[in-house]
């Protein structure tokens, strides 16, 4: 199993969309930019089929510290969930490539 990084991503996006590599960079860029306001704002984005971005609240709990072994108060934070939709359930668990529909087809 392996992973891709964001300029690889970036270079998948160009060739699937048949742009220059430096804007679907800049795609990826803005698309994380939008996703970190939009979250930062408390709203949570829903891509239907793919999934959703939502933000939760962890509440203030006791922990200790690992050193010490000190009981310490840990604030209450927010964080950054992904749920995962149907169509990328359906791409994980087939054998073949993504089955994600595109909805712009590309004219020759």
């Amino acid at each position: 199993m392996s992973s891709i990084n964001r300029d690889t991503l970036a270079n998948l996006i160009a060739e699937k969309l048949e742009i220059k590599k430096i804007t679907a960079k800049k795609f990826v860029l803005a698309y994380e930019e939008v996703v970190a306001d939009t979250l930062g704002g408390g709203d949570d984005i829903d891509l239907v089929g793919f999934g959703k971005f939502k933000v939760v609240n962890r509440s203030a709990r006791q922990g200790k510290n690992p050193k010490t072994g000190e009981l310490m108060n840990i604030p209450e934070t927010k964080s950054a969930r992904f749920k995962v939709g149907k169509s990328i359930k359906d791409a994980v668990n087939s054998k073949s490539k993504s089955k994600i529909k595109s909805s712009s087809k590309s004219k020759k």
